[in-house]
């Protein structure tokens, strides 16, 4: 089977791991795999680009294809004449702008496949599809009829497992002794990071060697240094960029706790299923797949509902999904695609 991933992204965040985990699964299983990203885009801030990842996986497209969302009708007409000679099966799309270029430049005899991997881009205005991916079981109820299946996060289970010795990574990290609580998402508003703090300052009062780390930059970082300042919380609270690679696996297994109070582009939950692989309990919002991993749901986001579960006891035992038996459970979504499309 020969299957062409687009992701119109030019950077290695969101879903974009996910699709290089399920991709490189369903070489493994027997399947000629590519992945087209946004070429033509540098990226966005501190973020890791795309290209060089899916390169060292020897998964990155080489027929040309731009997926540059902001070039103009030019690239994307190019795009539609390079993508509708490609000899493939499966153009499976990450985004809009791939399900468009896909449904008007179908390669004869291909299937369509989308995977939503946000519930925004589910409306009225989507292009149809033989197959659809969700991040969330409840959004299956809210697709057209035909073949539809959870797509759940995916995780790299020789990157991200528990640490040899938690202590000894947390002084080679500079952190201090007691608890550490982290996040690990983009500094903006709908993370809820000035929730954290309020609940943090709360949380204090019980455990007062709590230290709270915040993995991520944005617009919000002034902001949500002063409240720091106002709250007198400098020494414990840690700002500390945008990490990727080895550094974020890194950070994550030095925490105790992570906080996912907001989600982006990508509602699977992927960094709170991470953090589960390293061993570190998980307080989240009840929003997307995230109730599936966490060990704690808030039903109000609030900082007394936050403080109040935080640095807890309670933990679930919760299986990671395996990349290679969702990779054939993928794979036989597309034979039934086939099957319904003829």
């Amino acid at each position: 089977m020969r299957i062409l991933h687009l992701l119109s992204s030019p950077v290695f965040s969101g879903p974009a791991e996910a699709v290089a985990l399920l991709a490189a699964a369903q070489q493994r299983a027997g399947a000629t795999v590519s992945v087209a990203v946004d070429s033509l885009r540098a990226g966005t801030g501190t973020e890791e680009p795309a290209r060089p990842r899916f390169q060292a996986l020897g998964l990155l497209d080489t027929e040309g294809l731009s997926l540059a969302t902001q070039a103009g009708a030019a690239a994307f007409l190019a795009d539609a004449r390079r993508l509708r000679r490609l000899p493939v099966d499966v153009v499976h799309c990450h985004a809009s702008h791939d399900h468009w270029l896909a449904w008007l430049a179908r390669p004869p005899g291909a299937r369509l496949v989308r995977s939503v991997h946000a519930p925004r881009s589910i409306r009225w205005s989507l292009p149809p599809a033989d197959a659809v991916t969700v991040p969330d079981a409840e959004l299956l109820s809210r697709l057209w009829p035909g073949p539809a299946a959870v797509l759940p996060a995916l995780v790299d289970s020789q990157r991200f497992r528990p640490a040899g010795n938690r202590r000894a990574l947390r002084q080679a990290l500079g952190f201090p002794g007691g608890p550490v609580v982290g996040m690990a998402s983009t500094l903006q508003a709908t993370r809820r990071h000035a929730v954290a703090i309020a609940a943090f300052a709360q949380l204090r009062r019980r455990v007062p060697e709590a230290t709270l780390v915040l993995l991520g930059d944005g617009v919000l970082e002034s902001q949500l240094r002063a409240q720091v300042h106002r709250a007198g919380l400098e020494a414990a609270v840690r700002f500390l960029g945008y990490r990727s690679g080895v550094d974020f696996v890194r950070c994550l297994q030095a925490l105790d706790e992570l906080w996912v109070l907001g989600l982006g582009n990508d509602w699977a939950g992927r960094t709170a299923l991470q953090a589960r692989a390293c061993d570190v309990r998980v307080v989240a919002a009840r929003l997307g797949a995230l109730p599936v991993w966490a060990d704690a749901v808030l039903e109000e986001v609030s900082p007394e509902e936050l403080a109040k579960e935080g640095l807890g006891t309670g933990r679930r035992t919760v299986p990671i999904p395996d990349v290679d038996a969702v990779a054939a459970e993928v794979l036989a979504l597309y034979q039934a695609a086939a099957a319904r499309t003829g």
